[in-house]
């Protein structure tokens, strides 16, 4: 068996514990900063289209968008193994710092950039160039910043601890929709048009630099540490080798329990402040401000689910959430759709709080799966191929169904085909709740 030290404990050559504050602030900061640059791409994606993709045709240009969109998530998987193989070589918070730091460099080069009118077609070039470097560096950030923290937290309060660090992908959204309401609402269509669309890409650089500083204040996990150390642990030159041939069930396993964490991600936040415009006739207002209650909910649900997978175990919060999701699914569609605005927020916000329960156990467990020698690698390509094939197809998907169907509650067919995918993962997942992490 693997030897293994109880994380946030020191070992003999660690210094002191630091700060479980410390730890998680920097961490959901680098992880809000990821977020906001996602979400703040589609909350924009009608201003973008218009600006980058000259089409005669609005749908097909609004495609283009989120084809672009979902481009920059092939590149998370590179960036996964990139920036894992930094991290478990030399360093958690080494590989942070660039991600965090490119992140927001690369957003910040699309609220800079001219636009189709100016450049052409090298303006649309470059706008895909931004958006890879965005999905490069979001292939680390996240993976990495919950495996800190997992390493950092007693065994007894992991789920609860990490899940704070996962608050950080709806409070990216979050303040992405508020900044998208408040430009929407500071200034006038024309304006918009001709400016201040990009400024919510510019507000990224001041909150990656406060995040870069923070991260700059802490040290290198113990687990990390005692990994370095050991004498007697084997360690090849590259560590996503060692997760092919060592830990590619945890891999699957992985990809399985996060279908409804990434597609239930992108459909409820991105993709459907389009949804409540387009298919349920509701003002830009409306639609932002609805999303913006959903991540609020969604951020309530984490440490909730946290708690009670410190309590019960992994394995209850999955299933019920993943169940829970396949029953609401359609239901919620049909409000968002038909419904009234007071319906239609409510089921926005009853999916999301739904879905962000999967999402409190879920890094947790993942970093109880995969040994510390390998688990920033492990985690980041398990997460990131499912981003890449559920996560930034999803909003390009859902309006592709309803532009092939003709049916506008295709879309809740993709999430539902999320949920079921979860709920049978979990019959695979052995329970790892107070299960000490592995060298």
């Amino acid at each position: 068996m693997s030897p293994s030290v109880t994380a946030g404990s020191p070992t003999e050559t660690s210094r002191p514990a630091q700060s479980t504050v410390k730890v998680i602030r920097a961490a959901v900061l680098g992880t809000v900063v990821e977020y906001y640059d996602f979400a703040i791409y589609g909350y924009m994606a009608t201003m973008i289209a218009s600006h980058f993709f000259i089409e005669s045709d609005p749908t097909t240009a609004l495609l283009n968008t989120f084809a672009a969109f979902a481009v920059a998530f092939f590149l998370r998987v590179p960036g996964g193994i990139f920036f894992g193989h930094i991290g478990d070589k030399y360093g958690r918070k080494r590989s942070l710092t660039y991600t965090i730091l490119l992140m927001a460099l690369a957003t910040a080069g699309i609220g800079i950039l001219p636009t189709y009118a100016t450049l052409g077609i090298w303006a649309t070039a470059v706008l895909v160039l931004c958006r890879c470097l965005q999905g490069f560096a979001a292939g680390g950030e996240l993976s990495g910043a919950n495996a800190f923290v997992a390493e950092n937290a007693p065994a007894r309060h992991r789920a609860f601890q990490t899940s704070f660090v996962n608050t950080g992908t709806y409070l990216g959204s979050l303040l992405a929709a508020l900044v998208a309401l408040g430009v929407n609402t500071a200034f006038s269509e024309d304006t918009i048009s001709e400016w201040a669309w990009r400024v919510p890409f510019l507000i990224s650089l001041v909150i990656g630099l406060i995040g870069l500083y923070i991260r700059s204040q802490l040290h290198e996990t113990d687990q990390f540490e005692a990994v370095q150390e050991s004498d007697d642990i084997e360690q090849s030159a590259y560590p996503i080798t060692d997760v092919l041939r060592h830990a590619w069930r945890q891999v699957l396993l992985v990809i399985g329990l996060g279908a409804l964490i990434v597609g239930g991600y992108y459909i409820c936040s991105v993709y459907a402040a389009s949804y409540l415009q387009t298919e349920g006739g509701h003002s830009a207002d409306v639609a932002f401000t609805s999303t913006c209650i959903a991540m609020v909910a969604a951020v309530i649900s984490l440490p909730i689910a946290g708690y009670l997978g410190d309590r019960f175990g992994r394995r209850p919060v999955f299933f019920t959430s993943s169940g829970l999701v396949a029953v609401l699914t359609i239901p919620a569609f049909l409000l968002m759709r038909d419904g009234s605005v007071a319906a239609a927020i409510a089921a926005q916000a009853t999916l999301a709080f739904v879905i962000g329960c999967n999402n409190g156990v879920s890094f947790s467990t993942y970093a109880e799966i995969f040994r510390a020698r390998y688990r920033y690698s492990g985690i980041a390509l398990a997460n990131n191929f499912t981003n890449m094939t559920l996560g930034g197809t999803a909003p390009f998907i859902a309006t592709l169904l309803i532009s092939l169907t003709g049916n506008n509650l295709a879309p809740a067919g993709f999430l539902l085909f999320t949920a079921v995918l979860s709920f049978v993962a979990t019959f695979f997942l052995p329970e790892t709740r107070g299960k000490e992490l592995e060298l």
